[in-house]
């Protein structure tokens, strides 16, 4: 429990590392993961590499939580003894649960709750959920996070590379077209969440080393403009690949406060497929 008696709700897609939403005691909205005959809560009754292994049979969908799933969280929430959250969730561009959660808060006069819409995705999002526990932890008034809560997103980015462009495709996150010449070319993009929080092409590379290369540089190009920053690299079944990143990131970024690695939610494996490593940074003045 946070010490200003303020409770901390993400949802799965936040990506926030399973230690620390034990550390901070946030409380999470599983996201589902959907197949023809059967339907999972994200991170709670499916893995990311349960996803992977169903791949070859099945890609599922995914789709926001359900009104009593997530109902049910804030209702604990209210159990614990809170009648102030604070709610953290991905980007409204690119996911319906933050007017979920907007709309089941407004429904319970119990809760006083203050929404962040990150703009963002994963551990992009994450970022955003951990500066909140962070101020939290340190005495933060709910006024203060009311007040910060949309200038710490707007200083937080997200970057990312996949190894195909396979599953965007299947998602309808790129064209046809694109896919094709992509995939022809081996030219592959960095992918990142604009202002309105929708995801965009960054810029492209030849093949995954260059990619990496340029997510690495975009990274380091927005710490840049805040004295100390934090950073986290997380890995779509590409653990090894990842450290190498962290390790390249850390010999070459200095004012780094903070750093955080893990694994991309199931849900967003679903959209990215194995092989993808997302780089996110927060500055801090």
């Amino acid at each position: 429990m946070n010490a200003s008696r303020i409770a901390l709700v993400v949802d799965s897609c936040t990506d926030v590392p399973p230690e620390d939403i034990d550390r901070y005691g946030m409380y999470v909205v599983p996201l589902q993961v959907n197949y023809e005959h059967e339907s999972f809560l994200d991170k709670v009754t499916i893995t990311p590499q349960e996803v992977y292994d169903r791949f070859s049979r099945e890609i599922p969908t995914t789709s926001t939580p359900t009104p009593a799933v997530a109902r049910n969280v804030l209702e604990r929430v209210v159990a614990d003894g809170y009648d102030r959250a604070v709610i953290v969730t991905i980007s409204s561009g690119l996911s319906a649960t933050y007017e979920l959660m907007r709309s089941l808060s407004a429904g319970m006069p119990e809760l006083d709750c203050c929404l962040v819409d990150t703009k963002n995705i994963g551990m992009g999002a994450g970022l955003v959920a951990l500066a909140i526990a962070r101020r939290l932890a340190e005495g933060a008034s709910f006024e203060d996070i009311k007040r910060e809560g949309d200038q710490i997103a707007k200083n937080t980015r997200v970057y990312f590379c996949v190894d195909t462009l396979e599953y965007l495709r299947k998602g309808g996150r790129i064209g046809e077209v694109t896919y094709r010449v992509g995939s022809l070319l081996d030219m592959r993009p960095v992918i990142s969440c604009n202002e309105a929080g929708v995801y965009y092409t960054v810029t492209k590379a030849k093949g995954r080393r260059q990619s990496l290369k340029k997510a690495m540089q975009c990274v380091e190009e927005f710490a840049a403009k805040f004295p100390r920053s934090t950073v986290a690299v997380v890995n779509g079944d590409a653990a090894e690949e990842a450290a190498e990143v962290k390790s390249e990131l850390a010999s070459r970024m200095s004012g780094v406060q903070w750093w955080y690695e893990g694994q991309i939610s199931p849900v967003l494996v679903v959209h990215t497929g194995p092989g993808l490593i997302g780089i996110g940074v927060q500055g801090e003045y």
